[in-house]
């Protein structure tokens, strides 16, 4: 299935809202999906015999800057079987001020591949995945303050009194 093809399978089964937009060019075009929809759409893609997107491939964070003050998710989706894939992305506006953090549907309960994926955009970005089993750093010691991969990220100077360069 091409992508216009899976696009108005989604906007059939969930209709319009389900699809905020996509992205045509670059190397691996993308459907925009609402973050409300995303498990959904994940479930479908998997369990429908005309897309059986069967493997979660790549889940990675995306911090889109502080200008900008949103974040997002991109999914690389893969069928074995009729050797596609697909990109998925998510976002939302978060403003970085107080103790909220970004968040996003868990996909864990689609694809158990997902459980290790969410916990390191969680680790690295700050990205706060409802409805993860299991939601706690990864990488980084379970003190650690900060997220890295924040464009706005200060290293800290010192971890438990030994320099950082």
């Amino acid at each position: 299935m091409m992508l216009a093809e899976i696009k108005q399978l989604l906007i059939a089964k969930f209709g319009e809202q389900v699809i905020t937009g996509e992205e045509l060019i670059g190397l691996q075009p993308a459907l925009l999906i609402n973050p409300d929809d995303i498990v959904k759409v994940c479930l479908e893609l998997r369990d429908n015999p005309a897309t059986y997107f069967d493997f979660l491939s790549c889940l990675s964070g995306v911090d889109y800057g502080v200008e900008a003050g949103r974040f997002g998710v991109v999914y690389h989706l893969t069928s074995i079987p009729y050797q596609t894939q697909l990109v998925l992305k998510v976002s939302r506006e978060h403003d970085r001020t107080g103790e909220a953090l970004p968040h996003f549907p868990s996909i864990t309960t689609v694809y158990k591949a997902a459980d290790w994926h969410e916990r390191e955009a969680y680790d690295m970005y700050g990205i706060y995945f409802e409805g993860h089993p299991d939601m706690r750093r990864l990488l980084m010691p379970d003190d650690w303050e900060g997220f890295p991969l924040r464009k706005d990220y200060k290293n800290a100077e010192y971890y438990k009194g030994i320099k950082i360069d």
